[in-house]
């Protein structure tokens, strides 16, 4: 009982939606207040516009957006030139902070048709952004948008939630972060099976890190996006690398300590069909010989990887880590507040998606990027 008032939180299984729920069912949207039907907002480049502000107690369960440049122009990779950010009762540094594309679950400033529990992109092209992660808070839930476009845009969006008269049931915040790094592999000089396969890593130390994170929480997965870089007629595959997770500090060789790329995220045999199912799934499966862009994504909403102190998500970009590749990545987590503060996300040159022509010199690349 809280203030005479029992509350009653259940998930949303067809099990769960006989039984009797708490709280009042509202929305925010950007529908036109005139009665007309310009129902978006405008949002002008360099604009930081708050679509989301409420108090007290509740609890965000689905977000819908979708956008377009305001006039009939060319915005190439729009999706990585938008930020999303949300801060939880009165924080001023952001517990979500991502390229909006990024965080409903697929990068390279793209879209395409998939779907997962979680999150889904949904016709036309995928420019229908989904999210089903629940997203409680005890005093107050803030969501802005940024725009880094070089065009208006206009935005459209439902942020459909919970208001609760008691408190949240739990004091473990919503969080996603994203990441991007040109990994910085070996000269492949040598035979491709030692490229490919050669050396050890007993530290982990180099690997590319989806997720570094204090507190106590649990960790519900990641959307990884990977350019293949290497330009060669070998076998080519990107994804021998093992995925490391430690937790609470704990050392090499983690608990959770896996065995490749495509097995963390449920598939095998260096796969290339695309398949999305609840909680795994390949978006894009890249192009000849493993060439080109690649996403795919691990949800961890049956299996929560939990620490009390810390946790680092990390894969090798390759085995031993001896690929160049560029990485990028969103990790979701629920965890106490406060949680540990981030460098700020990449401006939106350095957001920006690799041509798709290979070879290219990558050191004008990394001077341009500043690398």
């Amino acid at each position: 009982m809280n203030g005479g008032v029992e509350m009653r939180f259940f998930g949303s299984s067809l099990r769960d939606l006989y039984r009797e729920r708490s709280g009042k069912r509202k929305r925010e949207s950007s529908y036109d207040r005139t009665g007309g039907n310009r129902d978006f907002y405008k949002i002008y480049p360099g604009d930081r516009c708050e679509i989301f502000n409420v108090t007290g107690s509740g609890c965000i369960t689905h977000i819908w957006m979708t956008m377009a440049p305001l006039e009939e122009v060319d915005e190439s990779f729009l999706h990585r030139k938008i930020v999303i950010r949300m801060y939880w009762d009165g924080e001023t540094i952001p517990s979500v902070e991502a390229p909006i594309g990024d965080f409903f679950g697929m990068g390279h400033g793209i879209t395409k048709n998939y779907w997962s529990a979680p999150l889904a992109m949904s016709p036309e092209d995928g420019r229908s952004l989904n999210c089903f992660f629940p997203m409680p808070y005890a005093t107050n839930a803030r969501i802005e948008i940024e725009s880094e476009a070089e065009h208006p845009i206009k935005f459209y969006f439902y942020i459909d939630y919970e208001e609760y008269e008691g408190e949240v049931d739990s004091q473990l915040r919503f969080h996603a972060q994203w990441r991007r790094e040109l990994t910085k592999g070996i000269d492949d000089n040598i035979s491709n099976a030692l490229y490919q396969f050669g050396g050890k890593n007993t530290t982990g130390e180099n690997n590319y890190v989806i997720l570094e994170a204090e507190g106590r929480g649990h960790y519900v997965g990641c959307n990884l996006n990977i350019h293949n870089l290497r330009f060669t007629h070998e076998w080519n595959w990107y994804g021998e690398g093992d995925d490391m997770i430690f937790i609470d500090g704990e050392a090499w060789p983690p608990t959770l300590h896996g065995t490749g790329m495509e097995d963390y995220f449920n598939t095998a045999w260096c796969p290339q069909q695309e398949q999305n199912t609840p909680y795994h799934g390949i978006i894009l499966g890249g192009g000849p010989n493993w060439s080109g862009k690649i996403t795919a994504y691990r949800y961890h909403i049956q299996d929560p990887i939990m620490f009390n102190q810390s946790i680092k998500v990390t894969i090798e970009h390759g085995h031993n880590n001896h690929r160049s590749d560029d990485y990028s990545s969103t990790a979701y987590w629920y965890q106490t507040l406060p949680h540990k503060t981030y460098q700020p996300i990449a401006s939106v040159e350095k957001r920006m998606p690799l041509p798709d022509t290979l070879p290219f010199n990558r050191e004008d690349f990394e001077k341009c990027f500043n690398y």
